[in-house]
């Protein structure tokens, strides 16, 4: 796990060092164990290492080809990095560290730029070709790792990094999008490839960038659209196939020179991946997990119980309404605004266990690609297909979204919205996947948009902030794509979400664990605000500040807020949003001292 950088000149100026300085002191906290760049005559690369597996500083970054003309920096982790070193080993190619991103220089030098079919892994990858001035960039097929451009050929140059604050501080100037910010209105979240950032987009996930002196070519590598359905697999060809796929993402996470943990929540994903886990240690898993006072909220009896079941030593901490005070640092570490509040005890929880290990694996993804969420019996009562009408993925994006019109919009935010359907690409994404059953093609575009735009930005961002790298078997490729291959009607049965999953892996969990009522990881801040926070929301939404921006119905919010803190009306989701916008406001265009100090602050750690 790291943080890259690095920038590509049209012209005949070489990038300058003092950009690169600047990038990579802002990614410092994605890897605080070694620094580097590398500068050619168009082309600088850079790497902030966390070093998880070989330790040593042989496998420091860039690493450079025998004869220097191969340049790779990554951030990441390759899982299949033995089997393809030995596959190498055995054609004749020499190795000199036993690290991933050596395998990733040889692999290119051997296989070419197609080589990233070849990898399971999370990363973002730079390959420079010095000779031919070519620069190479990956993304990994579902997007676990981020990585953002800006510029192009009429800019004179192209920037790219982990994160955003990186390119905004080798110069790219800040312009807000508002046509993204109606989207993240719209959806909670701003789908990829738009950015808060007029100019900064998203590279796609399985997509690379070809970069060289006449311009710059994004093609696809892998799509969910290659999946082919296999309407015909049987439910113990579905149970067989989940849990043998579990079994290997799981073990071959575990490789690491670090010591690592795992986050356990309780739920049905990370106490299956706790239990796989547990197979193939001899010491105690050492895991951690966020309490709330709110039991509505609090999941750390089940964490708890799972942790007894699989015999681990775990550790869990319980977040007060103060901890608020961790807004500011998680929108600094995501660069833009996300609505979804459940980041703060993940920079809570990543604190905790950032005290003991280097590494954690998670459950993130299961419920996109198996159907866990309750809003999918919602469009799909009983698991049903057949009451579906004509546009209901219109219906859907707009139900499971936050805002359904431009009525608390105004100015140029109401227009941008009135420009064009912000909840399109979610609906979009769900058309896209013709052939599919209709679940498989909801829960497609979910993986394709919610994922990248948002339930793993949180992960990543967040451990980040703490220099702790988060791996989840879930998003190995091969279970993507054998669960977008399985019949959608075996994921939702009975008035059960993820109905296979849980009958594959009841043996392992237990009756109880396995078919539990299902809690969302959030945090019970809808109830802080109309107690402890109600003064915090007036300051931040009815301050004179957002109604000065032109971009709102200031009389329209503090109606909102007056009616939810009353307890007239459940307003949570969209306060929440909004005030995530304004700190994004205050911290990245107002550029607000106070705010800067409290997100800018020592990541908070978690006492002992």
């Amino acid at each position: 796990m790291c943080g890259i950088f690095g920038s590509y000149r049209f012209g005949e100026s070489a990038p300058g060092a003092d950009i690169g300085r600047a990038m990579a002191a802002s990614l410092r906290h994605r890897g605080p164990d070694a620094g580097g760049t590398y500068q050619s005559r168009r082309a600088m690369l850079g790497n902030q290492r966390l070093a998880i597996v070989d330790l040593s500083d042989a496998s420091n970054q860039p690493l450079t080809s025998d004869d220097g003309g191969i340049v790779v920096v990554q951030n990441g982790e390759i899982y299949n990095f033995v089997e393809l070193r030995e596959e190498l080993r055995s054609a004749g190619v020499r190795f000199t560290t036993s690290g991933d991103t050596e395998v990733i220089l040889r692999a290119f030098e051997h296989w070419g730029p197609s080589f990233v079919s070849r990898l399971n892994g999370m990363f973002a990858i730079a390959v420079l070709e010095v000779e031919e001035e070519r620069l190479f960039l990956y993304r990994d097929r579902l997007g676990v790792k981020p990585l953002y451009l800006a510029g192009g050929f009429a800019h004179g140059q192209v920037l790219f990094a982990s994160e955003i604050k990186a390119l905004l501080e080798a110069g790219w100037p800040v312009t807000p999008d508002l046509s993204a910010i109606a989207q993240y209105l719209a959806l909670n979240y701003i789908p990829a490839p738009a950015t808060a950032f007029v100019g900064i987009r998203h590279l796609p996930p399985g997509a690379m960038a070809v970069i060289t002196a006449q311009g710059v070519a994004v093609e696809r590598y892998w799509s969910l659209s290659d999946i082919t359905p296999q309407p015909d697999m049987s439910e113990a060809e579905a149970k067989a196939g989940l849990l043998t796929l579990l079994d290997d993402a799981t073990r071959i996470r575990m490789r690491s020179d670090a010591s690592f943990g795992a986050f356990l929540s309780g739920g049905l994903d990370s106490s299956s991946v706790v239990g796989f886990m547990s197979m193939y240690q001899t010491e105690p898993v050492r895991t951690y997990a966020i309490g709330f006072d709110d039991p509505r909220f609090d999941e750390s009896a089940w964490a708890a119980l799972a942790a007894r079941r699989f015999g681990t030593t775990h550790r869990t901490q319980v977040m007060q309404p103060e901890a608020v005070d961790l807004w500011p640092q998680m929108i600094w570490h995501c660069d833009q605004p996300h609505g979804d509040v459940s980041f703060m005890p993940m920079l809570q929880v990543s604190a905790l266990a950032a005290q003991d290990v280097k590494m954690v694996l998670t459950g993130d993804g299961g419920d996109e690609l198996f159907g866990g969420y309750e809003k999918c019996l919602d469009i799909f009562p009983g698991g049903s297909v057949d009451a579906l009408e004509e546009g209901w993925e219109d219906r859907y994006a707009k139900q499971s979204g936050l805002l359904s019109d431009a009525a608390l919009l105004a100015g140029d935010l109401r227009a941008a919205w009135d420009a064009s359907d912000p909840h399109a690409p979610l609906a979009d994404a769900i058309r896209a996947f013709e052939g599919h059953n209709p679940i498989n093609r909801l829960l497609m575009a979910e993986t394709q948009m919610l994922l990248p735009g948002n339930n793993l930005v949180k992960p990543d961002r967040m451990a980040m902030a703490h220099s702790l790298e988060v791996r989840s078997p879930f998003l190995d490729y091969r279970m993507a794509e054998f669960a977008f291959a399985m019949p959608g009607a075996l994921k939702l049965r009975g008035g059960h979400t993820k109905w296979i999953y849980k009958s594959a892996v009841e043996p392992l969990l237990g009756r109880d664990l396995t078919w539990r009522k299902k809690q969302m990881f959030t945090v019970p801040v809808g109830e802080w605000f109309r107690q402890r926070l109600a003064s915090y929301c007036r300051a931040m939404l009815c301050d004179g500040r957002l109604e000065a921006r032109g971009l709102f119905d200031a009389a329209g919010i503090a109606a909102l807020l007056d009616s939810h803190i009353a307890g007239a009306a459940n307003n949570t989701r969209i306060l929440r949003a909004l005030i995530s916008l304004e700190i994004w406001f205050r911290l990245f265009v107002d550029r607000d001292p106070v705010m800067l100090a409290a997100a800018q602050r020592a990541p908070q750690g978690i006492a002992a």
